[in-house]
C-alpha cells in the first residue's frame, strides 16, 4: 500500500564549487529537519489506523552543471538518509498500540536553476527524488499480541520521497570573486 505523505522542511547547505568555463563542478551536503505526515485505516484490520511521519532528511550530492551569465542549471546525484517514525494506533480512540524509529539509507537525484541576484547571493529552485526503498518494520507490543495481523508482524513499508525546495545562498567568493 502506497501512503501519500506531506509537509515542509526547513534547512540548509554547505558545499563548494568550482567552474571551469561554462562547466560547474560541487559537492554539497543538506541537512533539513522536516514536518512530512500521513495516514490511512489498515487494509489488513480497519480497527487500526497507520501513521508515517519523516522527521529528518540528509542529502550528500555531486552536482554539474552548465553556467551563462547570473544564471546555472544542475544536474545532482548522491546518498539520502531519512529519519522516521511508523505507528499503529487504534481507529477509534487515536490510542498508539505500537511504534518503530528507524533512519533509511537511500539514493537521490535532483535537478536545480540557481540565479545570482546580487553579488554574492543567489535564489534557487530545486527538485529532488529520494529513492529509500522498501523496508520491513517490527512492531512489537504487548497490546499487539494475540492480535492475528499485527503480533510480532513486519509491514513492508516502501518510502519515496519528492521534495522541491527553495534556497537563498551566500557565495564566498575568491579574491572578492563570487564563482558558482
Amino acid at each position: 500500500m502506497r501512503q501519500s505523505v506531506s509537509g515542509g522542511v526547513l534547512g540548509g547547505e554547505l558545499g563548494y564549487r568550482w567552474q571551469a568555463g561554462q562547466f560547474v563542478f560541487g559537492l554539497e551536503g543538506q541537512g533539513d529537519w522536516a514536518n512530512l505526515r500521513g495516514s490511512h485505516i489498515s487494509l489488513l484490520d480497519p480497527t487500526l489506523t497507520e501513521r508515517t511521519r519523516v522527521d529528518g532528511i540528509g542529502l550528500f550530492t555531486g552536482q554539474i552543471g552548465y553556467a551563462w551569465n547570473a544564471a546555472l542549471l544542475y544536474l545532482k546525484g548522491g546518498a539520502a538518509a531519512t529519519s522516521n517514525r511508523f505507528d499503529l494506533r487504534d481507529a477509534v480512540t487515536g490510542l498508539g498500540l505500537a511504534s518503530d524509529e528507524t533512519t533509511r539509507w537511500g539514493g537521490t537525484v535532483g535537478v536545480g536553476f540557481e540565479y545570482g541576484f546580487a553579488p554574492n547571493w543567489s535564489v534557487g529552485f530545486e527538485y529532488d527524488h529520494l529513492f529509500m526503498g522498501n523496508a520491513n518494520e517490527a512492531f512489537n507490543n504487548a497490546l499487539l499480541i494475540g492480535h492475528p495481523l499485527f503480533s510480532n508482524a513486519l509491514n513492508r513499508i516502501s518510502e519515496d520521497v519528492d521534495m522541491v525546495t527553495v534556497r537563498f545562498n551566500y557565495r564566498f567568493g575568491v579574491f572578492g570573486i563570487p564563482k558558482y
